[in-house]
């Protein structure tokens, strides 16, 4: 394997062997030679360090060929490797009662840092980073979370800052399910719609009721009556 800094242009190469998972023979590039941490290599190292050309073939790969491939390749993937997309950042609470969790997700590459600030003052109490985990899509989410009781919430003014590539995002308002954060006059208004709809349907339905009773006296029938009762002219 080999590393390459674009910034610096310094280069580095490491060629290793292993057995049963542990450290067998690995080329040191400086030295051009290869080195072992168990005597059991030694025929090998003997052997190796005995072929002058073997090792110019592994010194001009690893500084050199290996370097050139991973240029390229850092070349041909370099919009997807450079790309950025700048995280979604929310507060979330389930209760008054419940940690306040800032939710930073969907940001491209995976670097970011979250803070919390309170009254414009770097806030490290009571506050535990979550692990960055990746979406679906290739980006990644993280958390941290807050705990504080709602008094000291009520009474402060809490953010959450993100930075990721250069850019800070902030958020201070707290997204909940909390029932009790929702204003007593909604309630109320809501619960005497209620009521006032359930009044107008039962007062509908015995109007109703009171018209389908109705029977009004056939017209023709009472003609019949009154000429039942008129007596002939003499």
């Amino acid at each position: 394997s080999c590393e390459w800094d674009d910034q610096t242009g310094a280069t580095n190469g490491l060629y290793q062997d292993a057995y049963d998972g542990k450290d067998f023979v690995y080329f040191d590039l400086k030295e051009m030679r290869y080195i072992s941490p168990v005597y059991q290599a030694i025929p090998t190292l003997q052997k190796w360090n005995d072929d002058k050309a073997f090792l110019e073939n592994e010194k001009n790969y690893l500084s050199s060929v290996c370097i050139e491939w991973l240029q390229k390749y850092v070349q041909y993937g370099k919009s997807s490797l450079q790309k950025t997309v700048s995280p979604h950042v929310s507060l979330l609470q389930k209760s008054s009662s419940s940690p306040v969790v800032c939710h930073a997700t969907g940001f491209y590459p995976s670097g970011v840092t979250i803070s919390w600030m309170k009254n414009d003052q770097e806030h490290h109490e009571d506050v535990e980073v979550g692990e960055l985990l990746p979406n679906d899509d290739g980006t990644f989410h993280k958390t941290s979370e807050l705990r504080v009781t709602p008094k000291e919430c009520n009474n402060n003014q809490f953010n959450c800052v993100v930075e990721h590539q250069g850019k800070t995002k902030r958020a201070n308002e707290i997204r909940t399910n909390n029932v009790e954060s929702v204003p007593i006059g909604i309630i109320v208004g809501a619960v005497a719609a209620v009521v006032l709809l359930v009044v107008i349907a039962v007062a509908s339905y015995m109007v109703y009721q009171k018209k389908k009773g109705f029977k009004p006296v056939n017209a023709s029938d009472d003609g019949s009556n009154s000429s039942s009762h008129t007596h002939p002219h003499a």
